[in-house]
């Protein structure tokens, strides 16, 4: 039960709504069985979002094609997908660097660099969006 909730949360994070976050966990569990391991329900959750929703987010790219340059924008939405699931694999799923790096199938520096860089992004734009809620607001402890 606890992966199928890691799996909801993973899949609310990554598409932003609870109507397409539904569809991707039922997506996901109608191509694994109860005896798929976790890793391999991770790896086909990844899949079924490449498969499923990968290219919502820019829909002026579209699918993978031959053109150089569609490919290099379905390559980096790709990525940016992948830096984001990594960093939530560890927050929510709590899985080590090396797990991820199997479940994503890159080499575990590129994890490494990957957690580094979305945690970051991540913690700029929880600033900017705090920071936004803010804005005309005095925080002086002093209020003489």
């Amino acid at each position: 039960m606890d992966l199928m909730d890691d799996i909801y949360s993973l899949a609310y994070w990554m598409t932003g709504s609870e109507a397409s976050a539904t569809e991707l966990v039922n997506i996901t569990y109608l191509n694994v069985t109860l005896d798929t391991p976790e890793s391999e329900v991770y790896k086909t959750f990844r899949e079924c979002y490449f498969d499923t929703f990968g290219y919502e987010e820019a829909p002026c790219i579209p699918k993978p094609s031959c053109n150089p340059m569609e490919k290099m924008g379905s390559v980096l939405l790709q990525r940016d997908a992948d830096i984001k699931l990594s960093v939530l694999l560890s927050a929510v799923s709590g899985l080590k660097h090396g797990a991820i790096s199997k479940i994503i199938g890159k080499p575990l520096d590129t994890i490494r660099e990957w957690l580094s860089v979305g945690r970051k992004s991540l913690a700029e734009r929880v600033l900017t969006y705090d920071a936004s809620l803010l804005h005309g607001i005095s925080i002086d402890k002093d209020p003489l």
